[in-house]
């Protein structure tokens, strides 16, 4: 080979290798767009701990990210690949690891969310909003823990199956369900409650407790620890309702849209003067006698698949939250029943590991993080080529990261490879002609939808009163 051969050949290898990175580089370019931008200075650390706030959230969310069967193993995989792409780990055992979250979940994870919304609205573009609304979705559901003591005493429902009612079987009107045996405990299982971003598809935050948790108490402790920004808009089902829960939504400067059945009963023609757009009052005897304020509403009704759909809304301008836009808002919100199902199906949390009550809550946190986090990236990566969050598939997306967790070795020639994986990270468009539905699945539920509201007229003292505490104000 001719010397201008051999340097041709020497020029050429380092241009080839400059592009080339591992997997485990690319998963940390990712991991750095989060992380860059997260402050932990406020939270205060023990005298002895060698390592910072950052550290410890990076291999608690690579811990929940590996697809391994146990939690230890899963612990492996992060502490091997966290040392790799950092060069340190913060902890070097898995009860190192639990023990830290178990001590600074509750400082970290409300610094964590903020991070993660201030990218929403950074990646979010035109889906960040619907209308001029930060549309949030409020539901709650329950996830099963092992069957160990210090989780039935956590969780559980205490005296399950002992109470008057399944007792008395004998004057039960259901022959079949009186020749039943009494149930046996169920198994513990924790409440979550979450606040969902209808537009971005994302997790926004979230409150766990025992199960039997309220989830309107949830939202009603998150409305006092967090800050929303304006204009946010709560959708809920018909379990959202009461004068002291829409009451503490109001007193934060917010507004909310929720379906109300039967469990409701609402005042009309209140004022004085003629009253049009389905105006309504919520006033309970109890708030009228403690002279306090009724909230005001716009009842709202739709025509159901099943039946007449009826919702109440605190905005009551046509022109700020219009009819059309209030139905197409709650036909969104459906999307948190599947954020669910992703978490405990496709996520398989449907069940967690840890034995602890303690643990299984940490387990929990951190889980809904990693996924926050799987989804958060696809989604930026889509909507800049145009593809709506609505259309991101969260398991491709999840494939996408734990291959390159298991291959982190791998030398890809792109950089941008990983950017590229979560761009088609979608779902497919084919056009079905059947429905996925089982053949022995019935096509409509056997719960009953929710009624209408009881309305009733004002009386006159009721009119008297309402009068008299405007006048007062």
């Amino acid at each position: 080979m001719g010397r201008k051969q051999q340097r041709a050949s020497r020029s050429r290898k380092p241009r080839e290798a400059k592009g080339s990175e591992t997997q485990a580089a690319l998963l940390r370019q990712a991991l750095d767009w989060f992380a860059d931008g997260c402050d932990f200075t406020g939270v205060t650390l023990h005298g002895n701990v060698g390592w910072r706030p950052i550290q410890l959230v990076a291999l608690a969310v690579l811990w929940t990210w590996s697809d391994r069967t146990t939690l230890t193993a899963g612990f492996d995989d992060a502490r091997q690949l966290a040392t790799v792409m950092f060069g340190t780990v913060a902890v070097t055992t898995y009860q190192g690891l639990l023990g830290a979250m178990r001590a600074y979940t509750d400082r970290l994870l409300p610094l964590v969310w903020l991070r993660v919304q201030m990218l929403m609205e950074k990646a979010g573009g035109k889906h960040w909003r619907i209308g001029p609304w930060l549309a949030l979705a409020v539901d709650g559901s329950r996830v099963t823990t092992p069957r160990t003591l210090s989780n039935e005493q956590a969780f559980s429902i205490p005296n399950y199956g002992h109470g008057r009612r399944a007792q008395s079987r004998s004057k039960w009107k259901n022959k079949k369900r009186r020749s039943k045996r009494i149930s046996e405990p169920v198994k513990p299982q924790i409440w979550l409650t979450l606040v969902w971003h209808m537009g971005l598809k994302l997790p926004w935050c979230w409150r766990t407790g025992p199960s039997t948790a309220s989830e309107r108490n949830h939202l009603m402790e998150l409305l006092k620890t967090t800050a929303f920004p304006i204009k946010t808009l709560f959708c809920g089902d018909a379990g959202f309702v009461g004068y002291e829960f829409w009451k503490a939504i109001l007193d934060q400067g917010q507004s909310f849209l929720v379906r109300v059945g039967a469990n409701v009963r609402l005042l009309k023609n209140l004022g004085t003067a003629r009253q049009h757009g389905g105006l309504v009052y919520l006033w309970p005897n109890e708030i009228a006698r403690k002279k306090q304020p009724p909230v005001i509403l716009r009842l709202l009704e739709f025509q159901g698949p099943r039946g007449k759909l009826y919702l109440v809304t605190n905005v009551l301008s046509e022109n700020e939250l219009s009819r059309k836009q209030a139905g197409e808002l709650y036909r969104l919100r459906w999307g948190v029943e599947l954020q669910f199902r992703t978490l405990k199906q496709t996520f398989r949390r449907s069940k967690l590991r840890s034995r602890s009550s303690e643990n299984a809550l940490v387990e929990l946190h951190w889980s809904l993080v990693g996924l926050s986090l799987v989804q958060l990236f696809a989604v930026k990566e889509q909507i800049q080529v145009g593809s709506p969050p609505a259309h991101s598939s969260v398991a491709l997306a999840l494939l996408v990261v734990q291959d390159a967790m298991r291959n982190w070795s791998r030398v890809l020639n792109d950089p941008k490879s990983l950017v590229d994986r979560f761009r088609i990270a979608t779902k497919d468009e084919h056009r079905r002609t059947r429905s996925k539905q089982a053949r022995y699945r019935p096509h409509k539920k056997d719960k009953p939808t929710a009624t209408q509201p009881i309305i009733v007229a004002a009386t006159a003292q009721q009119r008297r009163d309402y009068q008299a505490l405007a006048h007062a104000a």
